[in-house]
């Protein structure tokens, strides 16, 4: 006979993905991704669903309150005792014991279709549920603008333009990822620079086109986008690990180094100080382990010593205001 603490241990490894279909949700295809997957309600409610590497299933509310288990989920929905929500939810361990609503057919259908979730960490879950609430950027922002002096044109280009975010706080959202998908952001405004709180680290790169030829490396987003103003951006992929390489970047520099078609260049577009040359030198090492001889490497810094190539694009613009202070997100 099965516990009541195995029967819950069983429940919170079923597919919450067609739980969700019995309550009403229906995938978002298009904002679901391998680590985790969006669904939407009638209501309005949007949620993102992911795999912890316990086994359980997990949610986290987007633009709103709410995360958990099956358990809260189904409480959040349909309310009652821990007790109701057993004997609702009995149900879905056996399958062939009951007669599934039209919603959960869907869902179990659904389920079927999608590939396994790739396991994610929870803290990994909250911070792509608060960047599924974010807003585009557009191709005006007043800070990437009128104070680092970034053109709108550039903010408009697809490849671009489909990687900005802006927050509830008008920040410019950079997001990063690694091999399980989003993990984490830099957000940016004048005398404001922070990164997602539980996020890591992975890399900003915009979105990769088939012809490119060029991989400029920077060590932050707006560093990277200034270089591809100043140096073109046609056929080019603008990277930035936002500066002090973590264990995993250098995996992820060298794994974006490998994907770059035959006859690319890597380009080390870092800033010009003893950081930047300890960059190229990282950078360089990287791409010689790659082994790739139909690829080619060089180092780009700005010409003025102890700048990066924002500080390149400002003056070359006529925008010399001087920038305000950084300060961290809090827990960031």
């Amino acid at each position: 006979m099965t516990s009541r603490a195995d029967e819950l241990e069983q429940m919170k490894r079923v597919d919450l993905r067609i739980i969700a279909a019995e309550l009403g949700f229906h995938l978002n295809p298009k904002r679901t991704s391998r680590g985790s997957a969006c669904m939407d309600h009638p209501s309005g409610e949007r949620m993102l669903i992911g795999l912890a590497s316990d086994g359980h299933y997990v949610w986290c509310a987007v633009r709103g309150h709410g995360s958990g288990s099956v358990i809260d989920l189904w409480q959040q929905h349909r309310g009652g005792s821990l007790g109701d929500v057993r004997r609702a939810l009995r149900p879905f361990l056996n399958g062939s014991d009951f007669a599934p609503s039209p919603l959960h057919a869907s869902g179990v259908q659904q389920s079927r279709m999608l590939p396994s979730l790739q396991p994610i960490e929870r803290d990994t879950l909250g911070v792509q549920a608060r960047y599924a609430g974010f807003s585009p950027l557009g191709p005006h922002h007043p800070y990437l603008c009128e104070v680092r002096g970034i053109p709108s044109d550039i903010l408009a280009e697809p490849f671009l333009a489909e990687r900005l975010c802006i927050d509830e706080r008008g920040n410019a959202i950079f997001p990063h990822y690694d091999d399980s998908g989003l993990c984490g952001w830099e957000a940016r405004n004048d005398g404001f620079v922070g990164f997602a709180k539980g996020g890591r680290k992975g890399i900003f790169c915009t979105v990769p086109g088939e012809h490119d030829q060029k991989l400029v490396v920077a060590e932050s987003a707006i560093d990277a986008i200034s270089y591809g103003v100043i140096a073109g951006h046609d056929r080019a992929r603008l990277l930035s690990f936002s500066g002090g390489l973590n264990d995993e970047q250098p995996r992820l520099l060298q794994q974006a180094m490998s994907k770059m078609p035959p006859g690319s260049m890597v380009i080390a577009a870092v800033d010009r100080d003893d950081d930047g040359d300890r960059y190229v030198s990282v950078l360089g090492d990287l791409f010689r382990q790659l082994g790739r001889e139909d690829l080619t490497f060089r180092s780009d810094q700005p010409p003025m010593i102890g700048c990066d190539w924002n500080d390149a694009l400002r003056v070359g613009s006529g925008s010399p205001r001087p920038l305000g202070g950084g300060r961290p997100e809090p827990g960031g």
